[in-house]
């Protein structure tokens, strides 16, 4: 009964993980439709998304199966509590892909800015590797990874903020670019957003590994002193 037990929190595991690649293969697909002008690819991710959203009431109705038939005591219910946290935050990272492939059938060709576009690209490069190791960290259950992992999002914090302050630059000089500035503004905002939900996972490795609920942020870390 223990092995049988054993096997489908193994498998939890392994979907989890399989549905952070799905939700990292999104978020690529969306930044490279965005920057490349490619509507096509854009409907794509959005399609797809509903895979991702399948994944995770998946994963949540293995967990509460697991939760109900096994009853599960410390270290087991930590980890279906991990999954079906964590689970939700990817799932809300697809959401955020979906939203810069909306933007990319939305902005105009004329409204593009090279400039921006290519802060962009690397911010988004920046995410996919910030997702990339905490996916590893999570198999790894290695909680100083993954406080490493959450000081990486202040990284992230300041590409919006130079991208940002990029756009507000090119509307001052530019009023026909207004429109197109926004929705850089708006997908640096999602790309930030993402940030913020891969640090909840770190936040989730952690309490998988240690039992205690701490949170990885610069105010959190302000109040300890």
């Amino acid at each position: 009964m223990r092995r049988l037990f054993s096997d489908e929190l193994n498998d939890l595991h392994v979907r989890f993980s399989e549905m952070g690649m799905m939700a990292n293969e999104a978020i690529f697909k969306s930044v490279r439709a965005f920057v490349n002008h490619d509507k096509d690819a854009a409907r794509a991710v959005i399609a797809d998304d509903k895979h991702i959203n399948k994944r995770e009431v998946d994963l949540e109705n293995r967990s509460f199966e697991l939760i109900a038939l096994q009853q599960p005591v410390t270290t087991d219910l930590r980890i279906i509590v991990t999954v079906m946290k964590a689970s939700s935050d990817l799932e809300r990272m697809g959401d955020h892909a979906v939203s810069i492939a909306k933007s990319t059938i939305r902005v105009k060709g004329e409204t593009r800015v090279p400039e921006i576009e290519a802060k962009i690209a690397d911010m988004a490069s920046a995410v996919e590797q910030m997702v990339n190791e905490v996916l590893d960290a999570y198999v790894q259950s290695d909680a100083v990874r993954a406080r490493q992992i959450a000081e990486e999002d202040h990284g992230i914090n300041q590409f919006s903020d130079d991208i940002y302050h990029l756009c507000i630059d090119r509307m001052r000089a530019d009023s026909d670019t207004i429109v197109g500035a926004m929705d850089y503004m708006l997908v640096s905002s999602y790309l930030e957003r993402i940030g913020d939900y891969v640090t909840n996972i770190c936040e989730w490795i952690l309490y998988l590994k240690t039992g205690k609920l701490l949170e990885l942020n610069s105010n959190a870390k302000e109040d300890d002193f």
